[in-house]
C-alpha cells in the first residue's frame, strides 16, 4: 500500500492511499492513519492549481463527504465506512 506525505499547519502527516477515483474531473483519494483494521479513514481532494509541479489536498466535508464516501464504498465491497 502506497504511503504518502502530507504537509499541514501541524507539520508532516503520513498516510496510506486506500483508493484513488475521479468524480467530475476532481480527483478523491481514500486515506488511512495505519494497516489496522480499525483505522481512521478521510477522503482527501486534490484542489492543485492547474500546472502546478506539486499536488495539494484538502480534507472533504458535509455534503460532499457523505457523497464521496459512497462511491468509495461502491468501490471497496468489503470496507463499510462509518461517519
Amino acid at each position: 500500500m502506497e504511503k504518502i506525505k502530507f504537509q499541514s499547519e501541524d507539520g508532516i502527516i503520513e498516510f496510506f492511499v486506500e483508493e484513488q477515483t475521479t468524480v467530475a474531473g476532481i480527483t478523491y483519494l481514500l486515506v488511512s492513519d495505519s494497516q489496522d483494521d480499525e483505522a481512521n479513514a478521510y477522503i482527501m481532494k486534490d484542489v492543485s492549481e492547474e500546472g502546478s509541479e506539486e499536488a495539494s489536498y484538502e480534507m472533504v466535508e458535509d455534503d460532499e463527504l457523505v457523497a464521496i464516501s459512497k462511491v468509495f464504498e461502491q468501490m471497496l465491497d468489503d470496507v463499510d465506512l462509518e461517519m
